[in-house]
């Protein structure tokens, strides 16, 4: 199967659907999966999808801005922790426990204090108010090699313009699921996103 670089943002998933959806997101190509932790009883959700899908998939959790968040993480077999900021703490907590960190940034100095505390990637977020020009600039100064992922703003109708602009990958949320939404619904939005973001890339000067 090829691997995307799209984390499918659960917000609002509960237990009893986190398996289905999984399996609908990981079937299209999405094998990045994350649960925000102000989710219905996000913890049983990460268990359910580790439990069903641990080997094809990286699963975690998302806005993660407690250190004591981290470990319960782990603890269910995810090794994704995303944030909405950029709290040193997590991030150096995070890799000490050996998964990966995705802090939340807007500004050079967040990013470097981010990359400098160990984190993995950067969650380039919202990206609706840096912008494409915003992340060209960011990008003119980061680590070559820095993985940036856009999220907030970013989806299928302006794939092309972010990756133009430097961006590596995408998280996704509404676009692709919201409560509710029946396990066919999240099915065709994933495959219009992957669908989205293949011809984006071929589109994307190398």
């Amino acid at each position: 199967m090829k691997h995307r670089p799209l984390i499918a943002i659960l917000r609002g998933i509960t237990p009893d659907e986190a398996r289905d959806v999984a399996g609908v997101l990981i079937a299209s190509g999405i094998t990045r999966i994350e649960v925000p932790l102000n989710s219905p009883r996000p913890w049983d959700s990460i268990s359910a999808i580790t439990r069903n899908f641990g080997q094809s998939a990286q699963v975690g959790a998302g806005t993660v801005v407690r250190v004591e968040d981290v470990q319960p993480v782990k603890d269910r077999g995810g090794s994704l922790i995303v944030s909405p900021n950029c709290d040193v703490r997590v991030i150096a907590w995070t890799k000490e426990l050996g998964l990966d960190s995705w802090p939340g940034v807007m500004t050079p100095s967040e990013c470097f204090t981010a990359l400098e505390a160990g984190a993995d990637g950067l969650k380039l977020f919202p990206a609706s108010l840096i912008g494409t020009e915003g992340l060209r600039a960011i990008r003119a100064v980061l680590p070559v090699g820095t993985q940036v992922y856009a999220v907030g703003g970013a989806g299928p109708s302006n794939f092309a313009a972010w990756l133009a602009a430097g961006a590596d990958g995408f998280g996704l949320g509404t676009a692709l699921y919201r409560p509710k939404m029946t396990v066919h619904e999240v099915a065709a939005n994933a495959q219009a996103i992957v669908e989205a973001y293949d011809a984006a890339r071929c589109e994307a000067p190398a």
